[in-house]
């Protein structure tokens, strides 16, 4: 009997826990609708990352052109200094307008036209009604005119070169951030393998003391290794951290630092001899063309000052109909005349006396053209200086890379002996430490060594026009 109605309870808690469970209630009622999971949930999974962009040098360059706001500010400087110049030119070419005009003023009463035999009142007019639609073309000719022309033509010059002043120094900002990413990359590896190089020789030293072979002073030495060996590694992050931040800021348009730049840190880029380097430079060097084209637009400065004591001559030329209306109230009556024709008028202007400003005019020029000709020259003898600094920088960077890879490798394979030797008893603590730092060194070294040449080129370029690549 107990056990019958043992049995029925357990079948009544059984259907009752099935009824007022979630998921009977789900089987009845109506589904409701879906519900984004929680943001903590562990089954959401997030969006995949997108694919980081590959960037080659080229394309960061090509993207900085595209963005860089002092090199945009460039252009714009030489698209105005081009508009200025089609200005200037159109001021010496006719220009035409079209003028359409009606005057209409009281007319004079019959007493009053008798008396004074004039049928308005203002002498001015040449009838009560008067329609003039005539064309005019105006055109004024002076020395002063062509000489501004000439001005806008080396002024514009002078900013189309200072754009590609502009331009030679953004490859070397690109270039320096370019290789600053992939030099940190490097350096980061780098503190990674110092880092594990630095636990593994703890644990070491570790297993020496627990045998009796090394006393507690050299896992003390091997611990205060890795923890600054774990510092290094940090701040490697944080370098390489900031190199993409800015580098990123420098290309892209806006905040972006998913992407990734091709590595050709260490590949092999020639030099060119410094007779190509000296004839580039001499052809095609933007400080020269500015500084050239700045003494020129002195040139006509000067001309355009000399003017104002040379007179200006105008020339107009009309067509077009003049109808006049007169109405008054005399026994002439109403009469219309008009009159289809041309006429050409012609006016000359001789400067006289202006107490002395054109002659302030013409030396301010003068002073301007002199101050030109000194940055002209200053200009030459500083492009032959650097053009000798920068050609020992690159040669002196490149001769100095195959001396820094060899000791990379010669510091590496030293750590990897002299620990090899700590752990026979042969060497000690500190020589240990020792190789651990000048691998540190010698890897940074060269790493600072490749981004050196590059930079140095890269400086080159802005003297000959030439960015050697690999």
């Amino acid at each position: 009997m107990n056990s019958a109605l043992m049995l029925r309870t357990s079948l009544f808690l059984a259907a009752a826990a099935f009824l007022f469970s979630p998921k009977a209630s789900l089987a009845q009622d109506p589904a409701p609708p879906a519900q984004a999971p929680p943001a903590g949930s562990t089954n959401q999974q997030g969006p995949a990352p997108a694919t980081p962009i590959r960037l080659t040098l080229q394309d960061a360059l090509d993207l900085a052109r595209k963005n860089s706001t002092q090199y945009q500010a460039a252009l714009t400087s030489a698209g105005l200094a081009r508009e200025d110049r089609t200005q200037a030119r159109d001021a010496l070419l006719p220009s035409v307008a079209y003028n359409n005009s009606a005057i209409y003023t009281q007319g004079a009463g019959a007493t009053q036209a008798r008396n004074t035999g004039f049928p308005v009142v203002f002498i001015a007019n040449n009838a009560v009604h008067e329609y003039i639609s005539q064309a005019n073309i105006h055109e004024a000719i002076d020395v002063a005119s062509v000489a501004a022309w000439r001005r806008a033509s080396a002024a514009a010059a002078v900013a189309r070169a200072q754009a590609e002043i502009a331009s030679r120094g953004l490859v070397v900002t690109v270039v320096q951030g370019f290789y600053n990413v992939a030099a940190a990359q490097h350096k980061l590896e780098t503190a990674k393998r110092g880092s594990d190089e630095g636990d593994r020789f703890l644990k070491i030293t570790q297993e020496l003391e627990h045998g009796g072979e090394v006393a507690h002073s050299d896992v003390i030495k091997a611990e205060l290794q890795m923890q600054d060996r774990r510092r290094q590694l940090q701040e490697a992050q944080l370098t390489l951290l900031n190199a993409r931040l800015d580098f990123s800021v420098l290309i892209f348009p806006d905040f972006n630092d998913n992407f990734e730049a091709v590595d050709d840190l260490h590949a092999a880029v020639p030099l060119p001899t410094l007779a190509e380097v000296q004839q580039q430079a001499a052809r095609d060097n933007p400080n020269i063309r500015a500084a050239l084209a700045a003494v020129q637009e002195a040139n006509h400065d000067v001309l355009g000052a000399r003017a104002g004591y040379l007179p200006s001559l105008a020339l107009d030329y009309f067509y077009g109909i003049d109808a006049l209306h007169f109405a008054v109230n005399t026994a002439v009556g109403n009469q219309k005349f008009s009159n289809l024709g041309s006429s050409v008028v012609g006016s000359l202007n001789i400067p006289v006396w202006n107490w002395g400003a054109t002659q302030s005019r013409v030396k301010q020029a003068e002073l301007r053209r002199a101050q030109a000709k000194r940055e002209l020259s200053f200009a030459q003898r500083t492009l032959l200086a650097e053009m000798r600094s920068l050609y020992a920088e690159a040669e002196t960077a490149l001769n100095e890379q195959e001396g820094l890879r060899r000791s990379a490798e010669l510091a590496e394979d030293s750590l990897r002996l002299t620990t090899l030797r700590y752990t026979k008893g042969e060497a000690t603590v500190l020589e240990v430490v020792d190789a651990q730092t000048t691998y540190a060194l010698a890897n940074a070294g060269y790493q600072d060594g490749a981004v050196r040449y590059r930079v140095a080129l890269a400086n080159l370029q802005t003297l000959t026009g030439v960015l050697t690549t690999p």
